[in-house]
């Protein structure tokens, strides 16, 4: 009788515990900047405005957060570094600086080791695309980049040629509505340009959780 009991107890605490994984949200970890390493991906959620409010409402990061920005990093000697495309273009920027842009937490991806032999080719992509032009047209392929376009790049460059991350259709469109966002009206007729809606791109949210990466949690 003891037995069964035991039995019926460690069954209910078996289920209690099931349950509880399936209703609590998965917590992610503290990242200390020490233990970063090249090839790391910081994710971020920039306060930049109506933009970056529209590029958030239509993409998804990693249990549903906001990101609408990212970046790599690059370790040279005693410091730590993020290459990045932003304002005018790929820059290299101190890991207070990109912190600093906002208060809101930055969250931490890392290859999975079976691809660790592509970071050094992707970092050394990247480097080589400094200076490059920021791309204002959101078009893959024109010679230009965003952020997360550079980082898409680079790793297809490390993996061969082949895609690593993906591609997806972009949306410039308020969600469950055909309405372009006035943002991306006012943007795109200032450069002369039709909105590239439905052609291929990639973003932060989306690329936050690609199988290719497990995150780390959040840098402290």
């Amino acid at each position: 009788m003891n037995c069964l009991i035991s039995n019926v107890k460690t069954g209910i605490g078996q289920a209690l515990l099931a349950l509880l994984i399936i209703i609590l949200p998965v917590t992610v970890s503290a990242v200390a900047q020490k233990d970063l390493k090249n090839g790391d991906i910081i994710f971020q959620d920039l306060d930049c405005g109506p933009m970056c409010d529209a590029i958030e409402a239509v993409t998804e990061g990693y249990q549903g957060l906001d990101f609408s920005h990212m970046g790599i990093v690059y370790l040279r000697n005693d410091s730590i570094l993020v290459i990045e495309s932003i304002g005018k273009g790929v820059v290299l920027t101190p890991i207070d600086r990109f912190l600093n842009r906002t208060q809101k937490q930055h969250l931490v991806g890392r290859l999975k080791p079976k691809y660790n032999g592509l970071i050094p080719q992707a970092l050394g992509y990247a480097l080589l695309c400094m200076d490059m032009p920021y791309d204002d047209d959101f078009l893959y392929g024109n010679g230009k980049y965003y952020c997360s376009e550079l980082i898409y790049d680079a790793f297809k460059h490390a993996n061969g040629g082949k895609p690593f991350f993906k591609l997806f259709p972009m949306t410039y469109k308020e969600p469950g509505t055909d309405n372009f966002y006035l943002v991306w009206e006012a943007h795109f007729n200032k450069l002369n340009l039709q909105i590239p809606e439905g052609l291929p791109g990639c973003n932060p949210g989306g690329m936050s959780q690609s199988d290719k990466i497990r995150v780390l949690g959040f840098l402290n």
